[in-house]
């Protein structure tokens, strides 16, 4: 795996540019290459996919990587030099109301921002979901061994929602699970269940589960570890003997920027101007205070 220069949005150097002679590649040119990876036949009808915002002729300068396009994260990508700013989430779903600087449309504020600072705008979501990287991401993360889709798309089985991983030969509990989530995320989960419960089949899923724990229920699956849960789908499964491990969406989908760069590199982009924007710290649990 290359590495990447990783940025906190608010410690980002403006001074410091990328060398633009180090790629002749153009923005068109690596759109159409992600596109390869992620189909944008594989995302959700009402998803957007691929360039939003810019000039796909420019030369590419930089690629800065973030879970979402905030206006700090264009202006974290203008700091860096970059002309394109990479993100899973999109900048809107539907049209923004107004372009306009500071307006109300928070995203189209957003978009002005990225005109201005001459920054292409990209994202690959549901497509990046459903990949074979997607397939691969939680269950590595986590040690574990994905053997099937939890919901497999119709037009190629092999990529879907959910990963479905079988530790028959080695089962945990649910308490031994959590404590790997938090080791490998750096943030308290929310888990419900009895933590001695014994593992066999284990379920990711990146992002909000939706219908994921129904799937989990029929399939026999005794665990989900996914990115955020509705409370009373989370109560209904434990209830009827579906463990949850909740991470939290952003938490279960920033190794997605990991992704992103990695397919960056294999597209032909100099690992030395791709840019990871740290985007960890969005929210906190305030720690426990005796009075």
């Amino acid at each position: 795996m290359a590495e990447f220069k990783e940025h906190a949005l608010r410690t980002v150097s403006t001074g410091t540019l990328l060398n633009p002679d180090q790629t002749s590649m153009t923005v068109g040119e690596l759109i159409r290459y992600l596109l390869g990876r992620f189909p944008a036949q594989d995302a959700e009808d009402w998803d957007k996919t691929g360039l939003l915002v810019g000039d796909p002729a420019e030369e590419l300068r930089g690629v800065a990587i973030a879970l979402d396009p905030t206006a700090a994260a264009v202006r974290a990508a203008a700091g860096m030099g970059a002309n394109v700013l990479l993100t899973h989430h999109p900048v809107f779903r539907e049209g923004p109301e107004s372009i306009v600087a500071g307006g109300r449309s928070y995203s189209g504020s957003i978009v002005f921002e990225a005109i201005r600072s001459g920054i292409a705008l990209v994202n690959f979501h549901t497509a990046l979901d459903v990949s074979h990287e997607a397939q691969l991401m939680l269950p590595g993360l986590l040690g574990l061994e994905c053997s099937g889709v939890l919901e497999p798309l119709e037009r190629d089985e092999t990529k879907g929602y959910g990963q479905v991983c079988e530790l028959d030969e080695a089962p945990m509990t649910l308490d031994e699970l959590a404590r790997r989530c938090l080791a490998v995320f750096g943030r308290t989960p929310r888990v419900w269940g009895d933590p001695a419960t014994e593992l066999h089949t284990v379920a990711t899923w990146t992002g909000s589960c939706g219908n994921a724990t129904e799937l989990c229920l029929d399939q026999g699956v005794d665990a989900i570890v996914c990115g955020e849960v509705k409370y009373h789908a989370a109560l209904d499964a434990s209830q009827q003997g579906l463990c949850v491990v909740d991470l939290g969406h952003d938490v279960s989908e920033l190794p997605f920027t990991r992704v992103l760069a990695d397919a960056c590199v294999e597209g032909g982009v100099s690992s030395d101007i791709i840019s990871i924007v740290e985007q960890n710290d969005n929210w906190s649990h305030p720690e426990a205070r005796r009075a």
